[in-house]
């Protein structure tokens, strides 16, 4: 198995920027292939798509093929994806899983208690204490947040210390001469019997490894060094296939899943036009919605497997803790 899963994730790493123009396709990774709704032992690429199309609807150049390399592939309906962020009590001290945000956001969720240079700060999503990179570092965040009530100065919590900024990448061109002349050419190769199509996009730019960012406690004594309904942390390991999984968040609460696919590359939606691709992610069944994004996600042991970040409602996305750790150079 493990050699089948090497290979798979060498081939993934060759085909998935190519997969990831194909109409539909949100997501590409490696799991185990679905055969009538029940998991098989069969390791295939899966593509993630926000919609199943018949095949007499898709052009064969958006077709996903049966099989890459000679490893099956498999097409998942996880629906689009898109940061979750979006009830709740004000908690002093306040724990991991309950709800948080940067003064001009929604709500999302505090995820738990790192270490910076020795100093105990609040680790969640750039999205959810940054404003997805909008916001300047000595930002008030406030606790809970403000969609749920939280005011400032009354429920200022802590201030922003440092977030790893997003890339936004290919949204499409919003060029009306691009777009006349993609159009036109499009209509052109129809009346030839071409399958290609254009599409007029911005400039691709570099990839996302995390959403990630800190904030610093205005009063040791208003945060806890544990997890709502999980407790505290017992270190950190890498999140593997198949891997049983739990978090705490801030709108769905306790839940637990199961590490479904690996190596994961996403195109992530921010808002109405924004998209962000995200690659070396995990990617876990329905077992969060919005709002809880920034949730720590833990292995059974409760140690730190990754970052709550994304999802749809059939399917969560998770930072892999280590690229988390690393970015933002912290520790547990």
């Amino acid at each position: 198995m493990e050699q089948d899963l090497t290979a798979a994730r060498n081939l993934l790493r060759k085909t998935r920027d190519e997969m990831l123009t194909r109409a539909n396709v949100v997501a590409v990774g490696a799991g185990y292939k679905f055969t009538g709704g029940e998991k098989t032992s069969t390791l295939s690429i899966v593509c993630s798509v926000t919609k199943k199309i018949p095949a007499s609807e898709l052009s064969s150049r958006d077709m996903v093929p049966e099989t890459l390399d000679n490893i099956p592939t498999d097409v998942f309906e996880s629906g689009r994806l898109r940061a979750l962020q979006s009830p709740t009590e004000r908690f002093r001290p306040a724990p991991g899983g309950v709800s948080i945000g940067h003064h001009e956001i929604t709500a999302g969720t505090l995820g738990c208690l790192v270490k910076k240079n020795g100093e105990m700060v609040i680790l969640s999503n750039n999205h959810v204490l940054a404003n997805s990179n909008d916001a300047q570092v000595g930002d008030p965040i406030l606790q809970p947040g403000p969609y749920d009530g939280g005011r400032f100065p009354n429920d200022h919590i802590a201030d922003l210390t440092q977030f790893v900024p997003i890339t936004f990448t290919e949204s499409p061109s919003d060029c009306p001469t691009a777009r006349t002349v993609a159009d036109l050419l499009n209509t052109i190769s129809n009346i030839l019997g071409s399958d290609a199509r254009l599409q007029v996009i911005r400039e691709q730019v570099t990839d996302n490894l995390v959403d990630a960012a800190i904030a610093r406690p205005i009063r040791v004594e208003d945060v806890s060094n544990e997890i709502l309904e999980i407790g505290t942390i017992g270190g950190t390991t890498q999140g593997e296939l198949g891997m049983a999984v739990k978090k705490s968040g801030r709108t769905t609460g306790f839940t637990t899943g199961e590490i479904l696919q690996v190596d994961v590359s996403a195109n992530v939606q921010y808002g109405q036009n924004q998209i962000a691709r995200f690659t070396d992610q995990l990617m876990a069944g329905p077992m969060s919605q919005g709002g809880d994004s920034g949730s720590a996600v833990l292995d059974e042991n409760n140690q730190l497997v990754g970052l709550l970040f994304a999802g749809s409602d059939q399917s969560t996305i998770i930072n892999r803790i280590e690229n988390v750790f690393s970015t933002l150079g912290v520790t547990v």
